[in-house]
């Protein structure tokens, strides 16, 4: 509806002469947005007092004469000018029906647009430390980033999903002597557990699952003998530190990273299995440790030296990140010779693009704020457009029940899990309010209001709108009536009333709202919209008997209800949300 207005507005440009050389001079893009009060119209666009100056003419009289030069279409009522020069657009009831008929008979495809080969889009998300189970946190990056994926596939691009796992670095170590040491206490050898371990019970459940025979041969003195101080009396980071030299030297380097990867690999199934329940799935599970393996890190670093973006300085290795617009040159090896996390990330992008994909979109934690201007200096040092990646930051989430703040921290194992908050409220219920908010927003999490089964709980709100109208199809039979939905759809001129005509022009916002909300990377929208059409569902049937005895509005009011039905249940699907037929 919208495009098909702006598609008005640029024929009628064409026709007068002077506009027309001067939109194009401008580049100008006709602008067409929906009225915020349907008293002035359906739609409107400030086109003429983008132009007036440029033309010399004032915007009101302009606005007039573009008025003068529309094509006549069967779906604009009357357009006037308002304000200082805005063109107000008012569609005829025929524009909404003709849009109730292309939601029937596009089903679920009705707003989506043609799939694309091309651009190929590589959406990361996710990608929590596979060091403890996803908590509540990840969670929200989980509904989030399987949100705008399924937005951006239904805007026809190319979009694959990928989890980066971050399986290589200090925190794989620290994971490995965190079940060793619980292996060790379940036979009887007490080592005082690290400050900077892991504590939560999920390691001992994870030393319980793995045969510790191989590990566990080592005496108590041999593994403390010489150790430095623990915090408080110590340094933290030089006590895990030397236990985990400890547990390499007494279990064999080999033996260590085995148990290393069996720690990984458990916790990792264990975060696949909670994002397939909760409706996330990913094309791909990339593997940080496969860029040191596969050489991927020396490629990209030998590109940068090879276009002159590296040099040494203090024994240690410098990108040329300034140059590109970053704040700061950034260290890729270190002084001992060990590369960089940076040098991780260049790697990673660099091989997103080497792998064909376009555009490339990162979802990470509110802590990663200076991280697209240095991985975008990256790809920009390697011959690839820094533009091509964008970065969405999801800030913190604060679980409250009962009014009372939840406490959540990895290593000191005090959280609620993403499968403890799914079992407590639901699937529907999670994946519907993390993205209540907008990403940028922290977001408080009320338990008990998802929990509720009542209208102060939006997503049972716009699902029992859903199951309200399947009742109302379910109840035909009992009543002697079928739908019939040619009637119902050439009786469509029978629906007069204000409610009526609200309903309409919100079902026909969809394709719009749907478009934006992948366009702003904003979920959100998407919920106000369904809550909005919830609404005027709810007003409009509470107002108007459905069943009534005469066929031709019956069948017309069901035509209306069955389109409302079909978009919140596609809506719902995009957030990941089911639509009951019955509650």
């Amino acid at each position: 509806m919208k495009s098909a207005i702006a598609n008005l507005v640029e024929q009628a440009l064409k026709d007068l002469p002077e506009i027309a050389a001067a939109a194009d001079e401008q580049s100008l893009q006709v602008t067409v947005e929906r009225a915020r009060d349907t008293r002035y119209g359906d739609f409107a666009s400030n086109v003429a007092m983008q132009l007036a100056k440029r033309v010399g003419r004032k915007p009101r009289d302009l606005a007039e004469s573009i008025i003068a030069s529309l094509p006549a279409s069967e779906l604009i009522d009357k357009t006037e000018v308002a304000g200082p020069g805005f063109i107000n657009f008012y569609l005829s009831d025929g524009a909404f029906h003709q849009e109730l008929g292309a939601v029937l008979a596009q089903g679920n495809q009705y707003g989506r647009k043609a799939p694309q080969e091309s651009p190929r889009v590589l959406l990361e998300f996710v990608s929590a430390n596979p060091t403890g189970p996803l908590h509540v946190g990840h969670g929200r990056h989980a509904a989030y980033g399987a949100t705008i994926g399924n937005l951006l596939a239904s805007q026809g691009l190319a979009v694959e999903r990928e989890y980066y796992v971050n399986d290589a670095g200090r925190q794989m170590d620290i994971l490995g002597v965190s079940v060793w040491l619980r292996m060790l206490e379940a036979t009887g050898i007490k080592v005082p557990f690290p400050e900077a371990g892991y504590r939560g019970d999920y390691i001992r459940d994870i030393a319980a699952s793995i045969d510790s025979a191989s590990f566990t041969a080592v005496s108590g003195e041999n593994v403390v003998a010489g150790l430095p101080e623990d915090a408080p009396t110590g340094d933290k980071e030089d006590y895990i530190g030397a236990l985990i030299d400890r547990a390499q030297e007494l279990l064999g380097t080999k033996d260590f990273f085995r148990l290393r990867r069996a720690s990984l690999e458990s916790i990792r199934d264990e975060i696949r299995d909670d994002l397939q329940e909760f409706g996330v799935t990913f094309d791909r599970w990339f593997s940080e440790q496969s860029l040191h393996d596969d050489g991927q890190i020396d490629e990209a670093l030998s590109v940068l030296r090879e276009r002159g973006m590296l040099y040494e300085q203090d024994g240690a290795t410098w990108f040329r990140a300034t140059d590109f617009g970053d704040e700061k040159d950034r260290v890729v090896i270190r002084e001992n010779g060990k590369k960089t996390y940076f040098a991780s990330d260049i790697a990673y992008h660099y091989g997103k693009r080497q792998r064909g994909f376009d555009f490339l979109l990162d979802v990470l934690g509110a802590d990663h704020h200076g991280y697209l201007a240095r991985v975008r200096a990256g790809l920009d040092a390697m011959g690839y457009s820094g533009e091509s990646l964008e970065v969405q930051l999801v800030q913190f989430v604060t679980l409250f029940r009962a009014g009372k703040k939840q406490q959540m921290g990895t290593r000191s194992g005090k959280f609620i899990t993403l499968r403890q908050l799914r079992e407590e409220i639901g699937n529907d219920a999670a994946r519907f309010f993390y993205v209540m908010r907008s990403n940028d927003q922290h977001l408080e999490f009320d338990l008990e209001l998802a929990k509720s089964r009542s209208q102060d709980n939006p997503v049972y709100y716009m699902q029992y709108a859903h199951a309200r109208i399947c009742s109302v199809f379910r109840k035909l039979g009992e009543k002697g009536y079928e739908w019939d939905s040619q009637l119902g759809n050439d009786s469509l001129p029978r629906l007069s009333e204000n409610h009526e005509r609200a309903l309409m022009s919100s079902v026909s916002r969809y394709p719009e709202v749907l478009e934006l909300a992948a366009t702003n990377r904003a979920p959100q929208n998407l919920v106000h919209y369904l809550r909005d059409l919830a609404n005027d569902f709810h007003t409009f049937y509470n107002a108007h008997i459905v069943m009534v005895n005469e066929a031709e509005l019956r069948n017309a009011r069901l035509t209306l209800c069955a389109a409302v039905r079909t978009i919140i249940a596609n809506g719902l699907g995009i957030l990941g949300v089911s639509a009951p037929e019955s509650m």
